[in-house]
């Protein structure tokens, strides 16, 4: 599911979104494994701000693909920095 096709009505992921994506670009864009770390960690915190929404509402649906979206984006933030610490 790509964030376009999820249609969240929520205004701290629309906050977020933006800062992500330009985060996931920097990660992309980066050469080699210690650069693309640095960004991994950024969008790190800026997921756990989704993660941590004080607003979240389990029965949302809104609210349940947004945090199925930060986990993902969180999970490979993780192996970036992971890939980081074994070489």
């Amino acid at each position: 599911m790509s964030e376009e096709d999820a249609g969240i009505n929520c205004s701290i992921f629309q906050k977020q979104e933006p800062l992500i994506k330009d985060i996931t670009a920097n990660i992309n864009s980066a050469k080699g494994v210690l650069e693309k770390a640095e960004f991994a960690e950024e969008l790190q915190k800026e997921v756990k701000v989704l993660v941590s929404c004080p607003q979240y509402d389990k029965k949302s649906a809104d609210c349940s693909k947004c945090r199925f979206i930060a986990n993902v984006r969180g999970k490979t933030a993780a192996l970036i920095i992971k890939l980081k610490k074994s070489s």
